[in-house]
């Protein structure tokens, strides 16, 4: 089964050493996941993910926080899409290996 997820939510960033921005995995699209996870995760409960915003497609993994996930997104995405913090993404997101 291929687990394939649409969504639309605010980019936002995570202050660490380095600043990353992130869009949260709304929490049905959590359920959608929690029956691949077993599947395909690795360390620290990580999902590799197919991801498209706009004309740019890349690779990367999910994170998972509080109960849920976080999809990354690049610098380089953000450029390209013209994402502004807080801007809303349309995101399409494929598991890998599901």
């Amino acid at each position: 089964m291929v687990a394939t997820l649409h969504f639309s939510g605010p980019v936002f960033e995570w202050r660490g050493p380095a600043p990353i921005h992130f869009a949260r995995i709304p929490e049905d699209g959590a359920d959608l996941l929690g029956e691949r996870v077993p599947v395909v995760s690795y360390g620290w409960g990580m999902v590799p993910v197919s991801v498209r915003i706009g004309d740019t497609e890349w690779r990367t993994s999910l994170w998972p926080k509080e109960g849920g996930y976080v999809l990354p997104v690049r610098d380089k995405v953000r450029r390209a899409e013209r994402i502004a913090l807080d801007g809303v993404v349309d995101v399409r997101m494929t598991v890998i290996g599901s």
